[in-house]
């Protein structure tokens, strides 16, 4: 198991049967509150620094950044060389019209410039190619 302490997982991917929080039929963002560990599908990969591109293709976006962890499952076909590449390749889903980058675990060092993990987002950020 990747992820031992994780007793709370979310994903709205079919193929995910372990969720118990669904981001597609929670009634309001705080409902993804105590999220361990957030599943989705990235759309982008970029070589050169390492980041995906996850569109928001679920209702509440906030697994996005409200989980201590996040899982990102993303073909290897769509894995490009620099940003340019993969802003050609974006396509806004009309529906939710909302994306973005994610690129790593969360730090921030503007509190007494102390290093604080997952204070925006998540703790730990894994890709799994497929």
């Amino acid at each position: 198991k990747a992820y031992p302490e994780a007793k709370v997982f979310a994903s709205h991917l079919p193929e995910i049967t372990i969720a118990q929080k669904n981001p597609d039929t929670v009634t309001e963002a705080n409902d993804l509150n105590g999220t361990d560990v957030g599943i989705v599908r990235g759309e982008v990969g970029v070589a050169e620094n390492g980041c995906v591109w996850i569109p928001q293709t679920m209702k509440e976006k906030a697994v996005l950044f409200i989980s201590e962890y996040l899982v990102i499952f993303l073909e290897k076909e769509k894995i490009v060389n620099n940003m340019h590449e993969a802003y050609a390749r974006i396509e806004m889903d009309p529906k939710y019209n909302f994306g973005t980058f994610i690129s790593g675990p969360s730090k921030t060092a503007d509190i007494e410039q102390a290093l604080v993990m997952g204070a925006q987002a998540a703790r730990g950020v894994t890709v799994i190619l497929l």
